[in-house]
């Protein structure tokens, strides 16, 4: 078929699947210059003739219109059903049978085939084709509909971009046994959801190429999502949480999408976790050049770590000066607690109810989330509850005026009681906005409130901003702002490095003195070369794009579709939420307030099969949690909303 014997020749496989390394996260260096340089640099490296790859291969890298479906968030066309020969430009191919022309034509839309040749052959009295596509523009001068070609006969030049249709130079190569009464443009790429009637239409092409070594048609299943789950099965804790009924097998994440084994996309509207993006090319320039060079900790004098510290200590009030490096928000609250208690040299500690701190055994002890839940053997004695200043649906409700107050005073009402007992008060700890609780925005005054009876029994305040931080609730870089307070601690974790593990405690030099008793603070990874990396250039990004800004405008547009559809769904008992962190409390009865747990779960489920993640949170797992990427924008906020008035219109009784 080409000036090369496949059965010798040294060729190079090429892998373009979803999670392939020769393939970006930005559509924009998978066009056919970049690609090209990579793929013929790889030829160059493997000292190869040809390049060959594709048969029956996911790619995310079909992004025209013609490989989409009806909405956004449709299922397009990713699976490859053809075999790719990569040849310099205007190289010759050849008819691998004997057959006659039956169609030919020039696709000019971008991302199609170019000029684009099918052959007719016979298998006895069995017609089937066989396709090339991607080929020069003089290749189809002089044919002709019926003319007979003879095996070995040439009949085409691999075109170049854009002719070709705007890709790198190849040969697309196709068996197909039935045209589907199509003259010519045969779809090369089929739904992942429709593959086994498609690889029957398209069988593998090697079985006419004979190239030596090729990967088994189909895949194996080594790797196929029922395996991967058998296998951690196996392996990993059974509690190790997975989500979703049928669980995702994620291989490759790009600002605010996620995209399974199959190339099916996913809109990410759950994971604050990569704040300013999935892989955002500044942050994986930062890590890959820090690795490069050195990673190690803070025994040693880093620039890094000045810079960082400064940077960031520089976007809190003038009184909290001193950071604390960890590597993991767990690890930041068992440290706030150690300065806590170092500093008013106290233990009794107030959390709220339905709170979650981390999962290392003192933070189960404050987390009632945990220790009041399944498997858990409730609050130590040092432990006290207070009520969630739930507005909703707790013992003071949005209709009271002084509701912020009311809650504050419960916290009051601990402190009197700590009081008449020989411990004094640790402090108070408190998400700013309580995520597990539900996504709960507290009432006006109420942190202000009880940051005042805290300290006026000694305590110190901590907030934990891990879930809420660096500019997501939109109006504020931080949460705690919304308030007009200032604790004595700040914890910070998620999304601090954009995905890579860090964590922070932000105090006063006061508390950070009391700390520094003698015992030697050091943590392994805490504040190391790459973590700092990580850390400035998701600083920088988040910055730059202006993303709390971004999060507000997307956060208003949210909440307001989203309260259109609650007039719409009786469902939906309370939308709540600032920026891009959103909950959606769902109830049976707007009177009783009775939990829609099981429909929660089904939604969330659904809309996953629908290409949208969320979760559920809340003492009553009812609430939608949506805490996406920072990049999220008003029109993912549309596709959101249109696929949840969807779900909500079905029966899932």
């Amino acid at each position: 078929m080409v000036d090369l014997d496949l059965r010798s020749v040294r060729a190079a496989q090429f892998d373009l699947s979803v999670g392939s390394a020769l393939l970006a996260g930005d559509e924009r260096e998978n066009a056919a210059g970049p690609l090209t340089e990579r793929l013929f640099a790889q030829l160059h490296n493997a000292g190869a003739s040809i390049g060959i790859n594709g048969y029956d291969e996911a790619r995310v890298f079909y992004t025209s219109a013609a490989f989409a479906g009806p909405t956004p968030l449709s299922e397009t066309r990713t699976i490859h059903m053809a075999i790719d020969l990569t040849l310099p430009a205007g190289a010759a191919l050849y008819a691998p049978l004997a057959g006659v022309v039956h169609g030919f034509v020039d696709a000019t839309d971008r991302l199609d085939y170019g000029p684009v040749i099918v052959l007719r052959h016979m298998a006895g009295d069995t017609p089937f084709y066989t396709l090339y596509g991607h080929l020069s523009r003089e290749s189809l001068a002089g044919l002709r509909v019926g003319a007979p070609v003879a095996r070995g006969e040439r009949i085409a030049w691999i075109g170049a971009a854009p002719i070709n249709g705007d890709w790198w130079p190849h040969v697309h190569f196709q068996i197909i046994t039935d045209m589907l009464d199509i003259a010519c443009n045969f779809n090369g790429s089929a739904l992942a959801s429709q593959r086994e009637v498609w690889r029957s239409i398209s069988p593998d092409p090697n079985l006419i190429l004979g190239i030596p070594g090729l990967p088994a048609t189909p895949r194996p299943a080594a790797h196929s999502t029922p395996a991967l789950l058998a296998s951690r099965s196996r392996h990993i804790g059974r509690n190790v949480s997975i989500s979703y009924r049928q669980p995702l097998q994620i291989v490759r994440g790009w600002m605010q999408h996620l995209y399974d084994e199959s190339g099916r996309r996913y809109l990410d509207a759950y994971n604050n976790v990569p704040h300013v993006g999935h892989c955002h090319p500044r942050v994986v320039r930062a890590m890959q050049a820090q690795l490069a060079v050195l990673n190690t900790n803070t025994r040693y004098l880093q620039r890094q770590l000045a810079e960082y510290s400064e940077q960031l200590t520089a976007l809190f009030p003038a009184q909290l000066r001193v950071c604390f490096f960890t590597a993991s928000g767990s690890e930041a609250n068992e440290l706030a607690l150690r300065l806590a208690r170092a500093h008013t040299r106290q233990q009794q500690l107030i959390v709220m109810e339905a709170a979650y701190h981390g999962h290392t055994s003192t933070l189960i002890d404050i987390s009632p989330y945990k220790h009041d839940g399944p498997g858990g053997s409730g609050a130590p004695a040092w432990v006290h509850k207070t009520l969630v200043p739930d507005v909703y649906r707790g013992r003071f409700r949005a209709g009271a005026a002084d509701a912020g107050s009311q809650y504050a005073a419960h916290v009051g009402s601990i402190i009197t009681q700590l009081q008449q007992q020989p411990h004094g008060l640790c402090g108070f700890i408190s998400e700013t906005c309580p995520s597990v609780a539900g996504q709960i925005m507290l009432p006006a005054g109420y942190l202000a409130e009880v940051y005042r009876l805290v300290r006026a029994a000694g305590g110190v305040c901590i907030a934990d901003e891990v879930q809420t931080g660096f500019g997501r609730v939109g109006t504020h870089f931080w949460a705690f702002e919304q308030h007009a307070v200032v604790p004595d601690i700040i914890v910070l974790g998620k999304p601090m490095g954009n995905g890579y593990p860090m964590g922070a405690v932000i105090t006063t030099p006061e508390i950070a003195n009391s700390f520094a008793n003698g015992m030697e603070y050091f943590s392994t990874f805490g504040g190391s070369t790459a973590a700092c990396a990580a850390g400035l250039a998701t600083l920088h990004v988040t910055m730059e794009e202006k993303l709390q800004a971004h999060a507000l405008h997307t956060g208003t547009h949210l909440l307001a579709a989203l309260r259109a559809l609650q007039t719409r769904h009786a469902l939906i008992g309370d939308v709540r939420g600032s920026g891009l962190f959103v909950g959606v409390e769902l109830v049976r009865d707007r009177i009783t307030l009775e939990p829609a747990s099981t429909e929660a779960a089904f939604i969330s489920d659904r809309m996953r099969e629908l290409g949208v993640l969320l979760g559920t949170d809340g003492p009553h797992h009812n609430v939608l949690k949506i805490r996406p990427p920072m990049p999220f924008d008003t029109q993912n906020a549309d596709a959101l909303v249109d696929v949840l008035e969807r779900v909500l219109t079905e029966d899932f009784t």
